[in-house]
């Protein structure tokens, strides 16, 4: 049986570990321990492998809380400590900096973290009929596989809504069509839960009551899915309110549809807006650019400070809905929010917007190469940077450094989601 000690995690939370000249990927392995292990995939340079024994066990590791952890693939660190997750997250950070962009940042911000557990307020559930395991599967995917966990319970979900995982599966398996329902979307506000079902064919009458029933026994929101994200409508009660999240240090508050993306981690969000905001430093009398707003995440508390904001997002839908949580949060007169696509954004366009004092760039995981490469010499003088993946941060930061002339000033992590391997991180760059 071959043996290894770790020597550091990646950035998917794997052990790393060399034997033989070659790199070895073991998951469930954590830096300083002595494992045995057994490869699950070979390649030349490197193997994929499965800590099969603890020889000598970190100072850090800790019983998994959730008893489906390393079943389930949606958890892959709750046997290290949390305190120790976001350490480990930082060092993720500051690698890919190093090694993608070379570059250090003048300071590392302190980890931004908080509850280890409950903290999920949306997710995606598979579901799936599978005779063989006793009928419907609801839950996550199974780690490295297609197929659903068959699981009870879920410790990163706030616990009324753990507690509803083995009532849908008893609810869908009382429907006309328990095969035909491949998807729930769990999506919560301050003041509700919002369920959506992915429906493939109609549903009976009799189905209907049972949801209407359940919702109602549940305190719930039921939307339906027969298609595309056009397809939503509210199914029950009719009467529900808008789903919102807020933002009270900034006296914000933003409607949400429940397939609009908004963070999974509504306390680690507040804190991560108030870093950014703190690190943008809005003047009342400057122009600052929000690119990627969405919502208006950032864009409405930037405006709170008296600042005149610009929104810019690819998608129209979006746009139109941060206009509209500007308007119920009085804060129309120091917003305007553009449609513009930023991942095919050039000089002349970005020129277009005008000139910026500041801008906050908050991308998806493929991050705003084409952006940061538009910048001019005109380009704002400090730039607030939140990322989802170090690498595509680390990309993007090499060009704003080594091309156009900025300092990395610091950057730090987000623990948004504790128990897994996500990073996410903030950057500022000055010049």
């Amino acid at each position: 049986m071959p043996f290894a000690i770790i020597e550091s995690l990646d950035h998917e939370g794997r052990g790393v570990a060399h034997v033989e000249g070659k790199t070895i990927f073991i998951e469930g392995g954590l830096p300083g321990e002595e494992v045995d292990y057994s490869s699950f995939r070979k390649k030349p340079s490197y193997e994929q492998a499965t800590a099969l024994s603890i020889l000598r066990p970190s100072a850090q590791r800790i019983g998994p809380r959730c008893r489906h952890f390393g079943l389930c693939g949606g958890c892959s660190m709750q046997h290290l400590e949390p305190a120790a997750q976001a350490a480990a997250k930082q060092r993720v950070l500051e690698d890919a900096l190093w090694h993608i962009g070379r570059l250090h940042p003048e300071v590392l911000y302190p980890a931004i973290y908080g509850p280890a557990w409950g903290y999920r307020k949306r997710a995606r559930l598979s579901v799936r009929l599978v005779p063989k395991k006793g009928g419907v599967l609801v839950g996550f995917h199974e780690k490295r596989s297609s197929f659903v966990a068959d699981m009870d319970s879920c410790e990163v979900l706030p616990a009324d809504v753990s507690a509803l995982l083995p009532e849908l599966r008893k609810l869908i398996s009382g429907l006309s069509i328990p095969d035909r329902i491949p998807q729930i979307e769990v999506a919560i506000g301050d003041s509700q839960i919002v369920l959506v079902l992915r429906v493939l064919e109609s549903l009976s009458s009799a189905d209907d009551g049972q949801l209407r029933a359940f919702a109602d026994r549940h305190e719930l929101v039921i939307f339906l899915q027969t298609g595309g994200p056009d397809s939503l409508a509210l199914f029950h009660p009719q009467n529900a309110q808008p789903l919102a999240y807020s933002l009270p240090e900034f006296a914000v508050e933003l409607r949400f549809s429940p397939l609009d993306f908004t963070q999974v981690n509504h306390g680690i969000n507040r804190m991560l807006v108030r870093r950014a905001l703190m690190l943008l430093a809005p003047q009342k009398h400057e122009r600052i650019a929000d690119m990627f707003c969405g919502l208006g995440n950032f864009t409405l508390p930037i405006a709170r400070s008296g600042a005149q904001v610009v929104g810019v997002e690819g998608a129209a839908s979006l746009v139109a809905k941060a206009k509209e949580n500007a308007l119920q949060n009085g804060l129309e007169a120091s917003t305007e929010f553009r449609v513009a696509n930023l991942f095919e954004a050039t000089a002349e366009n970005i020129a277009g917007l005008g000139r910026f004092d500041k801008m906050l760039i908050d991308p998806p995981r493929d991050g705003a190469i084409a952006l940061v490469k538009a910048l001019g010499n005109d380009a704002p003088r400090r730039i607030v940077y939140v990322s989802c993946s170090p690498a595509t941060l680390a990309r993007d930061a090499a060009v704003l450094v080594h091309e156009q002339g900025y300092r990395l000033s610091g950057a730090g992590i987000a623990n948004m989601f504790p128990q897994t391997s996500h990073v996410e991180s903030i950057a500022l760059f000055e010049r």
